[in-house]
């Protein structure tokens, strides 16, 4: 199966959540071609969520996951922690009230 590249998905997310008003800028840039990602919701309000794109062994799929949920400088030492253990890493942040990511969209969702 042929995957695309680090950085063009990542610009592909990018423009759509501009196309829906959604502000997102990368606040770690990982390898261009294999790094994987993670990204960052950030609800404006104190709290937030990363999300990491996980694989089931069992059943072959992807599916972007919660890995933490809560205070926002929480979640930043989960993803500080994990840019530790990966050096190509990327992080997008996506700033909405709303809590609107588009990871659950079609082309994002698996």
């Amino acid at each position: 199966m042929t995957r695309l590249t680090a950085d063009f998905w990542v610009a592909a997310y990018l423009t759509r959540l501009r196309l829906k008003d959604i502000p997102a800028f990368v606040t770690s840039k990982g390898d261009l071609t294999a790094g994987a990602v993670l990204v960052k919701l950030n609800t404006l309000d104190g709290q937030a969520e990363v999300f990491q794109k996980s694989f089931d062994l069992m059943t072959g799929e992807r599916a972007w996951i919660s890995l933490r949920k809560g205070d926002e400088p929480g979640v930043d030492k989960a993803i500080k922690k994990q840019c530790s253990f990966d050096p190509d890493l990327w992080v997008i942040e996506v700033e909405d009230r709303a809590g609107r990511h588009l990871l659950d969209e079609p082309g994002f969702a698996d």
